[in-house]
Order: C-alpha cells, then structure tokens, then sequence
C-alpha cells in the first residue's frame, strides 16, 4: 500500500496524493479555523474557499467533502450555525463539490471547514519540489488578508478595505490553476498561513533552488499597509518573519511594513506558480483579463536552496 503513496509524509506538500490505478490519483486535505469575518454565512464560505485551495494547488479537481465544525451551542444561537454551514455549501456548489457528510463538536469556539477529497492525473501532479531555476514566479492574488482580518476583529477597518478582502478570500483558484495548466509551469502551491515568504521558502527549498522577490511588484489588498503601520499585525504574521529570517537577505530600501505584508499569515490567499520565463507574461495577462490582482514577483535561480533575496 505505502507504494501507492505517491505524496506523503515524506515530502510535505499542500496534500496528500495517493495512486488508484496508474493514471489517476486521489488527493485529500483538510483545514479548519476559528471565525475571521464577523458575518457566520461569509466565514463559512471562506473556509470551504480555503480548503479546497490545496487541492487546486497540486493540480487536482476536488469531487466532495465532509464538514469539520465546532460550535458553542448552548451559548450561540443554532441560526448562527446554520449561516455557516450554507455558507460552506453554497462556495462548495459553486465549485462543482458534494458535501456529503461531516462531524461536528461542542465546543466554546467556533471553528469551521472541511475535508477535501479530489482526483488528479498522475502526470499532472503540481508538487513544491519541481520548481524550476530560471522560472517566473506569478502571484495571483493580492496579499494582507491577516492585516485586514485583524482590523476587523478591532473595529478599524474600512468598509471598502473588507468588501475588497472579501472578494479575494470568496474567489476560488479553480480559473487561475486552469489558465496555468496551459503555460509550461515547474511547480504551484497557494499561499495561506505561512505568508508568502514562508511558502515560498519550502518552495525553493524541495526544488533545490533559490528565490528573489521584488517587494514593489507583490500586489498588496488596498489599506493593508496603512493598517499594518497602526499594529493590526497578527500574531501568525509576526511569527512567519521570525521563521524565514534565518534564510531571507533583506534589501536596505525593503520597508519594516513591507516584511510584515510579506510575511503575512493569508486566509484562502492565491496561488504562487512557478511558470517559465517565456510564458510568464502571457499567464498574467490571461489572469487579469479575468479579474486576478495577479503579478509576476520574482523568479527562482540556482542558489543555496529555500534562501530568498528581497529586493
């Protein structure tokens, strides 16, 4: 059985990949998290977004799913628990998936999401490790859903600062994987908790290369840095520097605002491909003309491997 493990454990990536018959695989996620919008019906839509995310990242379709929910009942009112749950259902419908059972807890927080179970072709496998030197590296959704989730949380968000983060963390990645399957692409994983730096970080390292990013050209969700700059930084955010320090060289004119963003814990954030040089433009011309904040920042290079240089 452990042969037809074709990703596991042993190499970490954004989900587990498991052979059925030569040609086709099965990939299975799963992610929950505690409430970060006020609106129950929005929250559960973002998580379901969020989780099947990984599944678009290794290139795969995802066919259903089975909720995950923790929920306070005697505490909050049960009309609460149902927004949620359509929430997830409805983004689940969008996407073409099947949410045919689940488990739920009592529990004094919230929490929400899915397990996600999809299929893939074998030769088709995105996985982190086959990025390539001399890529492009494309981002296909703006960055500061952490910064904006937490101003939320502190009443100091501006109406138009939510609506716009809103519609990246609702927007599936369904279109922007398959735009990229037509454009030669070494590897794609979607940029979530760890920040942007972060995943890239375990990018280039299973890929063997090294990364630069320029700072000014990572698209940025609209008061994201201004909010940034007032504290509404959070924890995961500052955590996710602290981590990628050790392998990250900083250019002088990299701003302290500018590491946080870059470092910045993504809720249902974009994916980050790694396309060749030639095709580099073309995927993010095809990606705006349909409405991704996408943008090439950066590429991968022969170095010592997971190291990155802002610039």
């Amino acid at each position: 059985m452990a042969k037809d493990v074709l990703v596991g454990l042993e190499a970490p990536d954004d989900a587990a990949v498991y052979n059925l018959d030569g040609r086709h695989a099965l990939i299975t996620t799963v992610d929950f998290f505690t409430p970060i919008v006020d609106d129950p019906y929005e929250f559960g839509a973002i998580a379901a977004a969020n989780a099947m995310s990984d599944i678009y990242a290794m290139g795969g379709r995802p066919l259903f799913a089975l909720n995950i929910l923790a929920f306070p009942i005697n505490d909050l009112d049960r009309s609460v628990l149902v927004e949620i749950l359509r929430g997830g259902r409805d983004k689940a419908d969008e996407a073409g998936v099947a949410v045919i059972g689940g488990h739920s807890i009592d529990d004094k927080e919230p929490k929400y999401g899915m397990v996600v179970v999809g299929v893939l072709a074998n030769e088709r496998i995105y996985r982190k490790s086959d990025g390539r030197a001399g890529d492009k590296l494309i981002l296909t959704k703006a960055i500061g859903t952490g910064v904006i989730s937490t101003a939320i949380k502190r009443g100091v968000a501006s109406d138009d600062a939510v609506a716009v983060a809103m519609q990246s963390m609702l927007r599936l990645n369904e279109r922007a994987l398959e735009l990229a399957r037509s454009r030669d692409v070494g590897c794609i994983t979607d940029v979530t908790g760890y920040g942007l730096l972060g995943h890239l970080s375990e990018l280039a390292r299973l890929s063997g290369v090294a990364a630069v990013v320029e700072a000014a050209k990572v698209p940025m969700l609209p008061e994201a840095g201004e909010l940034a700059e007032e504290g509404c930084v959070p924890g995961g955010s500052r955590r996710n520097q602290e981590f990628v320090e050790p392998v990250t060289r900083w250019s002088e004119s990299v701003t302290e605002t500018e590491k946080l963003l870059l470092c910045d814990a993504q809720t249902s954030g974009g994916l980050l491909i790694s396309v060749a040089a030639g095709d580099s433009a073309k995927l993010v011309e095809a990606l705006e003309a349909e409405g991704h904040a996408a943008a090439q920042i950066g590429e991968l290079r022969s170095g010592d491997a997971g190291t990155i240089e802002v610039v």
